[in-house]
């Protein structure tokens, strides 16, 4: 009988074993990551919109030609004049056929707040467990000293606004992606103060599109 009992662990044991998805690594510092690049696909991922639904981002992505922003979140004024900036790209990416996703830890009653404040008129999505950031390789781990620095001094508190313990950020990044989920170009600097700008992004898109690389939506 105890025999019989150590093989349906060992069994059990295996198969979990086997079935483990091992998650994608963090880097330790932004000038450590490893983000994503031209010729890759898109992450299959699920993240949660601002009435807190499950979003399959691949489902977004394959009904239309994407720019695709990672942003570190509504308490970053470097972040909300890029979301301002690209409210002010929406008209002609539109025209261009793209649509523009931007993903933050935030949680999504943080989301609703930054898109009502900001009149944005485009898709917010939270990443608050940064499995996307992961999956794109563009999450670090902020460090103790700064987190503490941003929490008593600056009175911002990332794991209020994440509504997680794991003090995660994204490095600023800007993808094009087309309805393959094929990226086409990118933009990624550990230097949160550098961000490509709405005319980069828009003179980046008609490139593609005027040279034929996207599919048509």
């Amino acid at each position: 009988m105890n025999r019989i009992l150590t093989i349906i662990v060992a069994v059990g044991l295996f198969l979990v074993g086997c079935g483990t998805v091992e998650e994608a690594p963090v880097a330790q510092s932004a000038d450590k990551v490893r983000p994503l690049t031209e010729s890759n696909l898109a992450p299959r991922v699920t993240l949660r919109d601002t009435d807190d639904r499950p979003v399959r981002l691949e489902d977004l992505l394959e009904r239309q030609r994407t720019v695709l922003v990672f942003y570190r979140g509504g308490w970053c004024m470097f972040c909300t004049r890029q979301l301002a900036d690209m409210q002010t790209a929406m008209p002609r990416l539109k025209e261009l056929g793209f649509q523009i996703i931007a993903v933050a830890p935030d949680r999504p009653a943080k989301l609703r707040e930054s898109l009502d404040k900001h009149r944005l008129g485009y898709t917010l999505l939270s990443d608050s467990d940064m499995e996307a950031a992961r999956e794109f390789g563009v999450a670090f781990r902020l460090d103790d000293d700064t987190f503490v620095l941003y929490r008593d001094r600056y009175k911002i508190d990332i794991e209020d606004d994440s509504g997680r313990e794991h003090h995660l950020l994204p490095v600023p990044t800007v993808y094009i992606i087309d309805i393959d989920r094929r990226i086409h170009w990118s933009h990624s600097d550990p230097d949160y103060k550098n961000r490509p700008s709405a005319e980069t992004v828009i003179d980046e898109a008609e490139k593609l599109v005027r040279r034929g690389r996207l599919r048509r939506s």
